[in-house]
């Protein structure tokens, strides 16, 4: 279980390594400044991270376990998928970009959207 909190909420124990109640406010401000979160919402998420906290034994080091090496691999596997491109791009470099178009039946629109992100992606 602690393997698993610091994995997950690894920026808390950037504050100190073996929280405790006595540092609820200084989570709960984490919480606040780093994910842009309310008063409330800070607040519900400091009472779920310290009950998860309560069932973890934060005395034992850090375990990698299998699963926690998974996610290496398989980015090395998606890197290793990845077209080599030659030239003047850099080879193994990818991009997710995400489009949110607009509610519209007119073509013209999504054809411009299209054209222009061609054109400053993939022309010089």
């Amino acid at each position: 279980m602690a393997d698993a909190l610091r994995d997950a909420y690894g920026d808390i124990f950037l504050i100190k390594e073996h929280p405790t109640q006595s540092d609820k406010d200084a989570i709960e401000g984490k919480f606040k400044s780093f994910h842009n979160a309310s008063e409330n919402v800070a607040g519900l998420m400091t009472k779920t991270f310290m009950g998860l906290l309560s069932l973890a034994d934060l005395s034992k080091k850090a375990v990698n376990t299998p699963a926690a090496k998974e996610p290496e691999k398989k980015a090395e596997l998606e890197t290793n998928a990845l077209p080599q491109v030659h030239g003047d791009n850099v080879s193994g470099l990818h991009y997710n970009i995400q489009i949110h178009l607009p509610a519209t039946k007119d073509v013209e629109v999504y054809n411009s959207i299209f054209k222009s992100l061609k054109e400053h992606l993939f022309e010089k």
